[in-house]
């Protein structure tokens, strides 16, 4: 097993990981997605959605960059650092990107925002400073069936004047 998971008889496999910060240990089932143990573990926030990688909305990000939670076996996420949306800001505080989007009117019914969130702060992560177009093809696995993404392009760019505002 890799790095010291263990498989119980059970067909679960015991992985520890850091989610949000805090480590914990987590049974996973075989062959279960990403998405699915971590919804089952407590973590709504990341949603389901098209359930085949076409629309982002299940995104978080392990070590630091999206991945698709429908599609990531959850084993992969053993020993590897976890943020989901519930991990970035709180309603009382707010994560610069989850205020940039209230504020531009880019929410609307919510189900693509924690995956275009989350793969708007690995741009931002990486590029403090994109244009338009880098915006853009960093959301282009999350689909919004709401917006034409202007919205959000505008949220993503106030969101990085805020962040470099901070530094």
């Amino acid at each position: 097993m890799k790095n010291g998971m263990i498989r119980t008889n059970k067909g679960f496999f015991e992985i520890t990981v850091t989610v949000n910060g805090e480590k914990k240990e987590l049974s996973v089932k075989n062959g279960e997605f990403l998405l699915d143990a971590l919804r089952r573990h407590g973590w709504k926030g990341t949603k389901k959605g098209c359930d085949t990688g076409d629309c982002g909305s299940c995104a978080v990000l392990l070590n630091g960059k999206p991945v698709l939670g429908c599609l990531a076996p959850a084993v992969t996420a053993h020993g590897g650092v976890l943020t989901t949306i519930e991990g970035l800001g709180t309603v009382h505080a707010p994560h610069p990107l989850q205020r940039a989007f209230v504020e531009a009117g880019a929410v609307q019914c919510g189900f693509c925002i924690p995956g275009m969130i989350l793969s708007s702060k690995h741009l931002l992560d990486r590029t403090p400073d994109p244009t338009d177009a880098e915006i853009r093809k960093a959301l282009d696995g999350n689909l919004c069936r709401c917006t034409g993404y202007v919205k959000q392009v505008e949220a993503v760019k106030n969101a990085a004047k805020r962040l470099k505002a901070k530094c």
